[in-house]
């Protein structure tokens, strides 16, 4: 028989870690320590579906007038809502009787195992999160969390997102910009035209003070700028210098390199994000705990 006294063990175990996975997790993936830090991360409480509400549209009743002229009325429809299913993931543990009681013998020897088991799913449960903060969703027939390859899409003119059928909604599209072999709108990125492309769509989903904040890419396109900028005074983000995330500024923008060996972001791909507009939003009770 199996020694009852493995249960507490294992038990104490899984919650102490689970208190340190969920910082962790934000501090060890670029997404989340910004949305955090930017008040992004907004837990939710319940629900069948998650609502997002916002507003997508200017009030009509916006009117010049002169003296005792009758001023625009009516109600304007400006609110809506998205809406989004629960995704969920786990990932399992496990100590069986002959590893615990035979070859893993001694408490301190079953403490050592679990552990190495323990850091092991802590490990996989951070790749695997960071790799849905740019999925499109569809993994595991649809259970999997719909990232910036469904938020930010290559082709925003289709596909139903939150609810609502970009196809036929302009306002909920995205903007893109291709690299191209021709000229135009399509030119090859190289060091030398890197900031003037990435200037233009800055400017183009920039309105007032609303303006890309965080850009995430991948190695290519962080190398070319960062090569196009050798020569010149560089600022980074040391807050996310200091937890080990290479950046640099561009514009008002923190230019972020989540690339190179197991990076996240896909081939190829610059994110321009402004975070007012985007939020992580966990369940309050299952925010990373033992189950």
């Amino acid at each position: 028989m199996s020694n009852p006294n493995y249960d507490d063990v294992f038990t104490t175990t899984i919650e102490s870690r689970a208190r340190n996975l969920r910082d962790n997790i934000t501090k060890n993936i670029a997404i989340l320590f910004e949305f955090e830090r930017r008040g992004r991360i907004r837990p939710v409480s319940g629900g069948s579906k998650i609502l997002e509400e916002m507003d997508f549209t200017d009030n009509g009743t916006y009117k010049r007038y002169s003296g005792s002229e009758a001023l625009g009325t009516g109600i304007s429809q400006v609110l809506t809502a998205s809406e989004w299913a629960w995704k969920q993931i786990a990932i399992t543990v496990e100590i069986n009787g002959l590893e615990g009681d035979v070859q893993n013998a001694g408490p301190e020897a079953f403490i050592d195992l679990l552990s190495g088991r323990v850091t092991n799913a802590e490990r996989a449960m951070r790749n695997g999160i960071a790799g849905d903060m740019y999925s499109d969703g569809t993994a595991d027939s649809g259970k999997q969390i719909g990232g910036l390859q469904l938020l930010v899409a290559d082709n925003p003119t289709t596909g139903t997102v939150g609810g609502i059928n970009r196809a036929t909604t302009n306002k909920w599209r995205n903007y893109t910009k291709t690299e191209g072999a021709g000229g135009g709108t399509t030119k090859a990125i190289t060091t030398d035209n890197i900031e003037a492309l990435m200037t233009e769509v800055y400017v183009d989903v920039s309105r007032n003070n609303d303006h890309p904040r965080l850009i995430f890419t991948d190695s290519r396109l962080y190398s070319t700028y960062l090569n196009s900028v050798q020569s010149k005074q560089r600022f980074t983000d040391p807050a996310l210098a200091n937890l080990g995330f290479e950046n640099v500024r561009f514009i008002n923008a923190t230019v972020i390199f989540d690339g190179g060996l197991g990076g996240s972001c896909p081939t190829d791909h610059m994110y321009f994000i402004n975070s007012d507009y985007l939020s992580y939003r966990p369940h309050r009770n299952r925010n990373i705990v033992p189950l």
